[in-house]
């Protein structure tokens, strides 16, 4: 009888793949919120190449024309090519959405698993932490940061990510409390793994799916943070382009009939949202190790 060798095993790749298309054909809405994800990845990539316009160019005389053929989207009071401002607006907003997820996913992430694991000091520090920023309204506690410290990209960043770490917390302590007495940790416990390699190892992994659930959730909390900041003019300073500012600007030309100006930036905003709190559950299937075929 000969052994099987390590080529008879399927790659984890296909695994991956396969796994991937039984999500989709599961729960095609999940493919719909992918697909969105991916079109938005695109516009941020390569869309400030391809956009038939400059988005800074004014051209007075094609001031607040409609939506037609040569500007799909209309032009704004400026005659600013509105198409060409949401396309590029995109970059932006994503770079901010996903810097700061980033940044709360690790700081926010690994303070509630050190709280959760080990308790005692580490759970009060961290416990205080978070209720201090759940004391206030999130939005004004963002919008002192901004005024504060400057209403630089860098700023909106550092902000956001401070806002939604109370989030990332309780859901990292909630899951590493339950599972520091499971029986896979008390095996690798038993083994000889410290604390740390424990934590990172073996509980991290088993959190990782709620976690990229709330990862999603919060992807469009920060864009909505983002163009709310700019909305008021403490976020993104004009003419950048940027959903918010671009929903500020034509918010004051609804009632003269200019709808266009306000609709298409307020429009590619929902969707962004809409995309990344339907992408929370296809994420949480495609990395949850219950769910693999």
């Amino acid at each position: 009888m000969s052994l099987a060798t390590a080529t008879d095993a399927p790659p984890a790749r296909d695994n991956l793949f396969s796994h991937a298309r039984h999500i989709m054909a599961e729960n095609p809405v999940t493919g719909i919120a992918f697909a969105l994800f991916a079109l938005l990845v695109v516009a941020a990539l390569i869309g400030p190449y391809v956009v038939p316009y400059d988005p800074l160019a004014s051209d007075t005389a094609a001031a607040l024309q409609p939506p037609s053929a040569a500007h799909w989207f209309g032009t704004d009071q400026l005659g600013r090519d509105i198409f060409s401002r949401v396309v590029v607006a995109t970059r932006l907003d994503m770079t901010i959405a996903v810097a700061s997820v980033a940044l709360v996913f690790v700081g926010g992430g690994f303070a509630g698993l050190a709280a959760g694991y080990f308790g005692g000091w580490t759970d009060q520090i961290v416990g205080r932490v978070s209720d201090t920023i759940m004391a206030f309204p999130l939005f004004v506690l963002a919008m002192g940061i901004v005024a504060a410290m400057g209403n630089t990209v860098t700023n909106i960043i550092i902000a956001t990510a401070i806002i939604n770490f109370p989030l990332y917390v309780r859901v990292a302590r909630a899951e590493a409390n339950i599972r520091r007495e499971a029986g896979f940790v008390q095996a690798a416990r038993l083994t000889g793994n410290s604390e740390l390699r424990i934590l990172l190892g073996q509980i991290a992994p088993n959190i990782l799916p709620i976690m990229m659930v709330q990862v999603s959730l919060t992807m469009g909390y920060a864009i909505l943070n983002a163009a709310g900041l700019s909305f008021i003019g403490l976020g993104v300073r004009p003419p950048t382009p940027e959903w918010g500012i671009m929903v500020a600007e034509g918010a004051s030309f609804i009632i003269s009939g200019e709808w266009w100006i306000a609709f298409f930036p307020g429009v590619t905003l929902m969707l962004a949202v809409f995309c990344f709190n339907l992408l929370g559950d296809g994420l949480r299937d495609l990395v949850d190790p219950q769910r693999r075929t």
